[in-house]
């Protein structure tokens, strides 16, 4: 039995188990939502296979581990990821795409993303880009902004300036899968 499988087969069960015990509506419904976060998880994962045909998503570029040290290493990308994410949260303009994600998920994923990207020692864990952002309905205005409110987030971080380009040449080629509309 998968991972997957065996996960969704132990949120069932202990939910099956909780309707048992006495437990008021309240913890009921909690345990309801967790298992429902559960499973949305868990096949999230058996779909974090990567589509063969698309491009890697977290091409390695070990020429810019020193690159990598100016952002602060892997602790450095996951505080930037913190600070990216509520820049995008408070957005008026890219809020909407990330209110409802498992942005704790999204933080670690780009965060392992840019670590393999900038010749890390990382893994990235996540899907491919096209598979990723299917159905969302992202423009290349929606995309534009996302890279301004990352660059406010790595001025935020006294990420060097020439580091920052360095990144982002790599990141720009993405947007052709991307973009969706």
């Amino acid at each position: 039995m998968n991972k997957t499988k065996l996960l969704v087969l132990c949120c069932l069960l202990a939910l099956a188990g909780a309707s048992f015990a006495q437990t008021t509506p309240e913890e009921q419904a909690m345990l309801e939502e967790e298992a429902r976060l559960a499973a949305e998880e868990a096949a999230l994962d058996a779909a974090a296979e990567r589509d063969p045909s698309a491009p890697d998503p977290a091409p390695a570029h070990p020429e810019l581990r020193p690159v990598l040290e100016a952002f602060g290493g892997r602790e450095g990308l996951d505080r930037l990821m913190d600070t990216f994410m509520a820049g995008l949260l408070a957005d008026e303009r890219m809020g909407p795409f990330f209110a409802n994600a498992d942005q704790e998920r999204v933080k670690r994923q780009l965060a392992e993303q840019f670590c393999v990207i900038l010749g890390g020692d990382c893994t990235y864990s996540g899907r491919d880009m096209k598979s990723s952002h299917a159905g969302l309905g992202i423009d290349r205005a929606d995309f534009n902004r996302l890279v301004e409110v990352l660059q406010v987030a790595m001025d935020a971080h006294d990420v060097p300036f020439s580091a920052q380009n360095k990144l982002l040449a790599k990141l720009a080629p993405m947007h052709r899968e991307v973009v969706t509309e």
